[in-house]
């Protein structure tokens, strides 16, 4: 089902995914000490893959692929800049690396080895088309909305596969109906049906804050059927995604997981982007959400042998960035998101539509 978010504008504008109109630039977690036994390569590639570029440097110098540390997995259909590392050995044969489609911008020296995770975010440069006057105005105006409310933070559609079943797969290896033996392969699908109960509590979620701009906390109970009493104390919030008794938070944009137990208190911090929400990834050493927030992720949580783990549900974007070029119709818009978020969620907020989950 789709949702009309609370912003009465519905815009439409060309945007493709390619490298002329989509950049995404890593923000690393630390600067790099320019000494070490690692070398700190800048690398900026386009129509590749993370996986594949990596292959092509490691065949180049003759090393595995897991020996090349990296920090994070980029677009295959964006100019990607990343950074990543290799022994500080290969320096001199590097520098006369070339391939059409990877260039390496930077070298540099560190004395760890990159790991994934290793990045405070991404910077995302993404060039929309077909913007008339009115829809430039439009845009604008949901930009300045997004800035104040934040966005959520769906899984996008390349953690489900080219066909968006992969979570298919997951769910059977979870049934025992599905055998496969290659550990990495089995983890990865598996990861993908957490990702499909996350994005489906999500949607419920949003269903409810969405409800809560019309209807009171009772009458929002009755057509969701939920229990009475569930969403006492959530619509007088002062943002959109309304928190409930229960609820497990995490200090933005990182920090320690704790439960709400004063809603009006935790409320208040969650406006002024002190803590965010999160939602389950099912499985095991997790926490789970309790009381009224616990009855509903309770419908998206399923027993299963991996890790579980909390994710934001709710996140801000900043470092807002935008130039309207009239001739061209073009409106150019940069920002930046924490790590693991997609730049996807703001655009179909731009377009005046968030997508929930399918049901």
């Amino acid at each position: 089902m789709n949702l009309l978010y609370p912003l009465n504008n519905k815009n439409e504008f060309v945007f493709n995914s390619s490298p002329r109109d989509f950049t995404v630039e890593e923000i690393p977690l630390y600067e790099f000490s320019g000494e070490g036994e690692h070398l700190i390569l800048k690398v900026r590639k386009k129509e590749l893959t993370t996986w594949e570029m990596l292959d092509i440097i490691s065949g180049y110098i003759g090393i595995r692929r897991r020996d090349i540390g990296y920090a994070g997995l980029k677009d295959k259909h964006a100019m990607t800049i990343q950074s990543v590392s290799v022994p500080v050995k290969y320096r001199e044969k590097l520098e006369d690396f070339t391939h059409e489609k990877i260039k390496i911008l930077e070298m540099t020296q560190h004395n760890n080895k990159i790991r994934v995770g290793h990045l405070k975010g991404n910077r995302f440069h993404i060039r929309l088309k077909k913007v008339l006057g009115v829809q430039k105005n439009k845009l604008d105006s949901v930009l300045k909305w997004i800035k104040i409310n934040g966005i959520p933070n769906y899984f996008g559609k390349q953690r489900f596969g080219t066909d968006g079943n992969n979570w298919e797969d997951g769910k059977k290896l979870i049934d025992g109906d599905l055998k496969i033996r290659d550990r990495k392969t089995r983890e990865f699908l598996i990861g993908s049906y957490q990702s499909y109960l996350f994005n489906h509590w999500l949607s419920k979620r949003i269903e409810i804050s969405l409800l809560l701009e019309k209807f009171t906390e009772t009458e929002t109970e009755e057509i969701l059927k939920l229990e009475k009493g569930l969403l006492e104390g959530a619509k007088e919030q002062e943002g959109f995604f309304k928190l409930i008794s229960g609820d497990l938070m995490m200090h933005y944009p990182y920090g320690r997981v704790f439960y709400v137990e004063d809603l009006p208190k935790e409320a208040e911090r969650f406006a002024s982007k002190d803590i965010a929400p999160t939602g389950l990834l099912p499985g095991t050493k997790v926490k789970r959400a309790e009381g009224n927030a616990g009855m509903i992720e309770s419908d998206y949580d399923e027993e299963m042998n991996q890790s579980g783990a909390r994710r934001y549900a709710w996140i801000q974007v900043t470092d807002i960035e935008k130039k309207y070029i009239e001739e061209r119709a073009h409106y150019e818009l940069s920002f930046v998101l924490p790590k693991g978020s997609y730049a996807t969620n703001v655009l179909d907020i731009l377009r005046g539509v968030t997508i929930v989950a399918q049901r």
